[in-house]
């Protein structure tokens, strides 16, 4: 089982040494559910990419904006959780931060609440 603060703590410390900025590790991964611990540094963006079919997104630290066709879809600050949409999206950081990225692949695509 992952220890998410000291893990938050490593991946910050290794995005802030890596020229993009960032640094990722798959901490779950059974069947089609994947769970990803993503650290970026203030101002580092994850380009504009398509959704799963089934994704949340948890600030742990920080606080990141995600962006849909470039206008703001949602900030959301550490200890907060966003579902996101079916469009495609990309992740700014707003600060240092570590986000929780959930995912369900292979599910249909109206699974959204």
């Amino acid at each position: 089982m992952p220890d998410l603060h000291a893990l938050t703590t490593e991946l910050l410390d290794a995005a802030r040494t890596d020229p993009h900025g960032r640094s990722a590790r798959l901490v779950v991964h059974d069947g089609e559910l994947r769970q990803t611990v993503i650290a970026l540094v203030a101002d580092s963006r994850l380009g504009e990419h398509a959704s799963p079919p089934a994704a949340s997104l948890q600030t742990l630290v920080g606080r990141v904006r995600v962006e849909v066709g470039g206008d703001v879809q949602q900030e959301v600050g550490a200890g907060e959780l966003w579902e996101l949409t079916h469009e495609r999206h990309a992740v700014q950081a707003l600060e240092d931060s570590v986000v929780l990225l959930t995912t369900v692949t292979g599910v249909a695509t109206g699974s959204h609440g």
